[in-house]
């Protein structure tokens, strides 16, 4: 039986490695929004580090980043304002852009 094989080492709890084509998802998010931050996520047992980005509108979306050294150097190219999620805590612009999407009609 092979239930108690290991399995293969990934490259992190999520499994899955940063990649080009998460920096280029968060970079064409920030050229066509305006307003945007950036938060850091702290690695967990279940995820990497991630960034997360916010625009004016709340809209937002989230990627994993090598590090948190990575994330500010990543803010600091685009010109971004960089914070820590444990210390600001995620923005209400976000929270309410969430409950309107759930609102909207399917």
């Amino acid at each position: 039986m092979a239930w108690f094989r290991r399995r293969p080492r990934s490259s992190g709890p999520g499994g899955r490695p940063v990649n080009q084509a998460d920096l280029d998802h968060l970079t064409q998010f920030v050229r066509t929004r305006r307003g945007v931050e950036a938060f850091v996520e702290p690695r967990t047992t279940v995820t990497e580090t991630t960034v997360l980005l916010v625009a004016h509108d709340g809209e937002w979306t989230r990627r994993r980043i090598s590090s948190p050294e990575v994330a500010r150097r990543f803010a600091l190219q685009l010109s971004l304002p960089i914070y820590d999620v444990h210390l600001l805590g995620y923005p209400q612009r976000m929270r309410d852009y969430n409950a309107r999407q759930k609102q909207r009609p399917a």
